[in-house]
């Protein structure tokens, strides 16, 4: 028997066949193309599946569950995202619309929980008893698992760190507060000051990197070719980075925090100014044991694997 995990996102849907051993067997991707109504993604979704499943040989048969990893707050027991603001769903009982379409058993969680179960069953967080895994992209994502039980809350709606204050009366976010995380150390952040120092100073190394646009590297890039802007946008995003990390470890103080998204596939040049910052600021400095600062392993792949088994997550609520 083989599973499904899909994993929607605001720019794109991915979509993957995968075995008992958490391997995938065939995989796909889609673009999300927002703004559209939710029965067309729903309708994508859905043919996205079958087609990864035709690519891999198995039949619809052979397929034990489904599961979907989708932005917003999901209340995986009645299968329905009660809201996702990028996507536009209110209230939208995605499970049983894809079991509809599909035929089969959906699942469903917020995509960062599945991203970081899948981190758990097979990546970086293989065998840790406390997980926080924080992905840093367009957002912050977060998952939080405890002896493999991803935590929800009471209300589904747990885990949003990205939403943590660390700027009080800060920069605006979407979610209506102000000063949010993810509004100084999400990769989208860091590309906007990019773009910023940029326009302010064009005679920095920054434009050399950034031929085919800003990304979340173009500062990285430049600091390690010796701009002096360059190095004072990554310090300042340190900065912002170690101190919404601080405060996750001092709440929880898990065995592993795990890093994922495209910041940081710059490895050690991300983590290692990270857990000397880390290790001067965190409550528990003089404690033998210590949080384990590590990036994650499995990629975009995290999310497909984790919603493909959500069921084995003994999920809370």
């Amino acid at each position: 028997m083989v599973r499904i995990g899909i994993d929607l996102g605001g720019t794109s849907i991915k979509a993957a066949v995968v075995n008992e051993q958490y391997e995938i067997v065939a995989s796909g991707t889609r673009p999300t193309a927002m703004p559209r109504p939710n029965a067309a993604i729903l309708d994508d979704m859905a043919g996205l599946a079958r087609d990864v499943l035709q690519q891999s040989g198995y039949t619809m048969e052979d397929v034990e569950l489904v599961g979907v990893g989708s932005p917003g707050t999901c209340e995986w027991k009645t299968g329905m995202v009660e809201y996702a603001c990028n996507l536009d769903f209110d209230n939208l009982p995605l499970g049983p619309e894809m079991e509809k379409r599909l035929g089969k058993k959906v699942l469903i969680e917020n995509d960062a929980n599945a991203a970081a179960f899948g981190e758990y069953l097979a990546g970086a967080a293989k065998g840790c008893k406390s997980v926080v895994c924080v992905t840093i992209g367009t957002g912050i994502g977060s998952g939080i698992l405890f002896d493999g039980k991803i935590y929800t809350g009471c209300n589904y709606a747990g885990a949003e760190l990205g939403h943590i204050v660390i700027e009080k009366d800060g920069l605006p976010c979407n979610c209506g507060r102000r000063g949010c995380f993810e509004q100084y150390a999400s990769a989208t952040a860091l590309i906007r000051r990019t773009e910023a120092a940029m326009k302010k100073r064009p005679d920095s190394l920054l434009s050399r990197f950034a031929k085919d646009g800003v990304d979340g590297r173009t500062s990285f890039l430049a600091n390690e070719a010796g701009d002096p802007v360059a190095g004072e946008l990554i310090a300042q995003y340190l900065r912002y980075l170690t101190c919404g990390l601080t405060n996750i470890i001092n709440i929880f103080q898990p065995e592993l925090l795990c890093i994922g998204g495209g910041v940081s596939n710059e490895g050690e040049i991300l983590l290692s100014p990270l857990r000397l910052f880390i290790a001067e600021q965190r409550y528990s400095k003089y404690s033998i044991r210590q949080t384990r600062l590590c990036v994650a392993k499995l990629g975009n792949r995290a999310g497909m694997i984790g919603a493909a088994f959500l069921d084995r997550a003994r999920l809370g609520g």
